[in-house]
């Protein structure tokens, strides 16, 4: 039986990076996030199939939240094997920029009232959603007026993970007392990617012609390790003999930890590695690191 770790994220193939690995998206608008999860897919698997005929393939592809067809901005999008991590973008912020079309000239307090946004508010899902209707709590941790011309606020919206942006821009027009609803919408950020390091659909068609004809330099540049999108997760080291046990679905338990970060919470969402950076599982932190017996962290799921 072949050994399920992986290379470290620096060593690995150009096969192993596309079939592992992670692509920070400029969504364009028009298509679905489906649909581009779908394009980037077809792509992939294309090019492996050329690249290598008798090798690994991409069937699988996930995309980071969605975004409505009109939107555009950050989505980053998981590739092969790294789609078993999708679940780690249910847990980071989002971050967008966004268009408030007034219905009547903005009051002079505008800011005023953007900051008494700053807060945990009841939101319903608008009738068109992917998610029962039903009120629940998101949190806005940060709204700025970046620019106020005529009608049209230019806003940054800082929130939880399912802030319903549309329905923010609607109750601020309501706030306000002007009436409002959201114009243009581009999200800029979702933990651990921003837009500083997006990657056009034209870009990533052009990195895997280069990389058919013998040049992966700009494939490398543009598609990184899975590992990437934990980044702002806990991490916890264990020892390969216990990330081989882990992965035939066992828990990670305390002779098997080498190192954890610190003030992890109970009950946290962490992310496990071997010793040369590569990624073991998904889990939650369940026990005592420094214990001599016992589970540490409970496991959500494998990805080796």
């Amino acid at each position: 039986m072949s050994d399920p770790l992986r290379a470290a994220p620096d060593d690995r193939s150009v096969d192993e990076l596309l079939t592992f690995g992670v692509l920070n998206l400029d969504k364009p608008a028009g298509p679905s996030a489906h649909q581009v999860a779908g394009w980037v897919r077809d792509l992939t698997a294309d090019a492996l199939a050329e690249m290598a005929p008798d090798g690994p393939t991409v069937d699988r592809a996930a995309h980071a939240g969605t975004l409505d067809p009109k939107v555009t901005g950050c989505l980053p999008i998981l590739l092969g094997e790294a789609t078993r991590m999708a679940q780690v973008f249910l847990e980071g912020r989002k971050e967008y920029v966004s268009v408030l079309e007034l219905h009547a000239p903005a009051p002079t307090n505008i800011e005023g009232v953007l900051s008494e946004f700053e807060a945990p508010l009841y939101q319903k899902p608008p009738r068109k959603s992917a998610v029962s209707r039903r009120l629940r709590v998101r949190e806005i941790y940060d709204l700025s007026l970046l620019d106020l011309q005529d009608r049209q606020a230019l806003i940054r919206v800082q929130c939880e993970s399912g802030t319903y942006v549309r329905k923010l821009c609607h109750d601020l027009g309501l706030a306000l007392g002007t009436g409002g609803h959201m114009g243009h919408l581009r999200r800029t950020a979702t933990d651990p990617f921003d837009d500083s390091s997006l990657v056009t659909l034209q870009d990533f068609t052009d990195a895997l012609v280069f990389a058919q004809e013998g040049d992966e330099t700009l494939l490398r540049e543009l598609v990184s390790p899975a590992e990437r999108a934990l980044n702002h997760l806990p991490s916890v080291t264990i020892a390969p003999s216990a990330a081989r046990n882990v992965a035939t679905g066992a828990a990670v338990y305390a002779p098997g930890v080498i190192s954890v970060d610190d003030d992890i919470d109970s009950g946290a969402l962490v992310a496990c590695y071997t010793p040369n950076g590569s990624a073991v599982c998904l889990g939650t932190m369940a026990g005592d690191p420094d214990a001599s017996e016992g589970i540490v962290v409970d496991l959500e799921r494998v990805v080796v």
